[in-house]
């Protein structure tokens, strides 16, 4: 009786996992099928005026924000696992600090410092170099994190062996262990190549020419649909090719523990000498990253708000920024739960690929699937054009992959049997859902909540295109007034959304910690 239980489908859970995740996907189709049915006037002189500035920029730049990147969070990873100096573990996980500073708030301080008239002009920030700096700053944890759990758990043994064959340290660096750490670091490389390629608010802010700013200019300067849909289709084009290439190589690069010989590595204590090289080092790349500029926002908001900033309209953006992150992550749990349910449960290939075509979103752009929102509800529902619900549903799209990267496992921890005996006593499928799965994965699925939550906050090329009028949100204060170099009127903004994401960062870090 249990097996019969366990084969009955919910078809009604099926036709609303099939409906989501039609109506995930229908953005990249649309913007397809604008970009294919344009005129081939229209590519041609794109292709002649802008595409190849665009690729060389971006690609360039996702490039050398990679290698900055990699020489980072590598050396960073390294020190902090391999040597043992006061102060070891505060590091560990303040070297993550940076994550909770989105682009554009890091490249709007960087503007004022790098400036003519700010205290560092050592190059101009509105610059192939400014660019790079900002986004290797606010990228390099990606690599950090991930080399450092690599390292961890490292089999030091390896090591050993090429040392006792006479082979020199530097040798069996590149020869032993950069190997063995290579598919983590492509691991923390892809994550930064794609960050850069789908950034907007750093490229747009210090005027870097890029595809996504591209996308933006075209819908909002030039009113051409039909050039940004050719744009935003090589955008997505090129973020697929290289996930597709990024899955392809790790597969290629698995190494696996053949014996039962582990042995972790012990650290080597450093002297006076190496402790303040080393602390020196790490105090460095965090002060530029994170210190300095947390720093200059307090700095500038205790100025703003004795200058009264803190006022009703700066207490509406917050509720406008808190109300929507929250209606729109809820409901991305509400929309993503019968995807990860049945993926988890019944895993068909059905169940299989709604589940996956809700991940559209990782190779979606902000200002490309605003713009594909922007032309669908124009044509087809124009009365909802320029409503909240447009901006709801465009967070929905960008940000269910990564509430669906927790609710997932959340759903695997409990046993099916829990939900057959539920059955088996008369309950539905929705029933059991309801009374007993929900109960059991709640803590994974707030945490789902609150991941989504915060990336609504920090989000801002979808907001800055749907907006309704008048309806402006912390993120998009801190881009307006960054963009006129009111410094000082953009703290406040700034610095709540770096405070209000430090606790789910925090949580990231701890977890991590825990199974280290």
């Amino acid at each position: 009786m249990g097996v019969a239980v366990r084969q009955s489908f919910p078809s009604s859970l099926s036709v609303i996992a099939v409906a989501v995740a039609g109506l995930i996907c229908l953005p990249v189709l649309l913007v397809t099928y604008l970009a294919l049915s344009t005129d081939r006037s229209v590519w041609g002189r794109l292709w002649i005026t802008r595409i190849p500035e665009l690729l060389a920029n971006t690609g360039s730049l996702a490039l050398s924000v990679a290698a900055g990147t990699f020489l980072l969070g590598v050396s960073l990873a390294w020190l902090v696992v391999r040597y043992d100096f006061p102060g070891r573990r505060t590091w560990e996980w303040a070297l993550a600090l940076p994550l909770a500073m989105p682009t554009y708030v890091l490249a709007y301080v960087y503007s004022y410092l790098l400036g003519s008239g700010g205290p560092f002009p050592l190059f101009p920030p509105h610059s192939f170099a400014g660019v790079t700096l900002v986004m290797t700053l606010d990228t390099f944890p990606f690599v950090y994190l991930l080399t450092r759990a690599a390292l961890l758990n490292f089999n030091v043994s390896f090591e050993e062996v090429a040392r006792v064959c006479g082979t020199s340290r530097v040798r069996v660096w590149l020869r032993v262990t950069l190997p063995l750490l290579r598919p983590a670091i492509v691991a923390g490389l892809s994550l930064v190549i794609l960050y850069v390629v789908s950034d907007f608010g750093a490229v747009s802010l210090l005027r870097y020419q890029t595809f996504t700013y591209a996308v933006y200019q075209q819908v909002t300067g030039r009113y051409d649909h039909a050039a940004a849909s050719i744009l935003s289709l090589l955008l997505v084009l090129s973020a697929l090719i290289f996930l597709l290439a990024e899955r392809w190589f790790r597969q290629r690069s698995r190494f696996y523990q053949t014996t039962g010989r582990y042995r972790a590595s012990q650290r080597k204590r450093c002297r006076l000498l190496g402790t303040i090289l080393v602390t020196g080092y790490l105090a460095l790349v965090l002060g530029v990253s994170f210190g300095a500029p947390a720093w200059l926002l307090l700095r500038w908001s205790v100025g703003a708000v004795a200058e009264g900033a803190l006022d009703s309209r700066f207490l509406g953006f917050v509720w406008n920024s808190v109300l929507l992150s929250g209606l729109a992550a809820t409901a991305a749990v509400v929309i993503g739960t019968p995807l990860a349910y049945l993926a988890t449960r019944w895993p068909s290939r059905l169940n299989q690929l709604c589940f996956q075509a809700a991940y559209v979103g990782y190779v979606l752009p902000g200002p490309v699937g605003a713009l594909a929102l922007l032309l669908l509800f124009s044509h087809l529902a124009p009365f909802w054009y320029g409503t909240a619900l447009v901006l709801i549903i465009a967070y929905i799209v960008h940000f269910l992959p990564a509430g669906l990267q927790t609710m997932e496992p959340a759903l695997q921890q409990v046993t099916p049997n829990l939900e057959e005996a539920s059955r088996s006593l008369g309950f539905g499928t929705l029933r059991t859902l309801w009374r007993v799965t929900l109960p059991l994965v709640r803590g994974g699925f707030v945490a789902a909540w609150v991941l989504m939550f915060l990336q609504c906050m920090k989000e801002l090329p979808a907001t800055l295109l749907l907006r309704p009028v008048g309806f402006d949100t912390l993120a998009v204060r801190v881009w307006l007034e960054a963009s006129e170099e009111y410094y000082q009127l953009a703290a406040p903004s700034a610095l709540l959304i770096v405070v209000m994401t430090l606790p789910a960062l925090l949580l990231l870090v701890s977890k991590d910690w825990r199974a280290a």
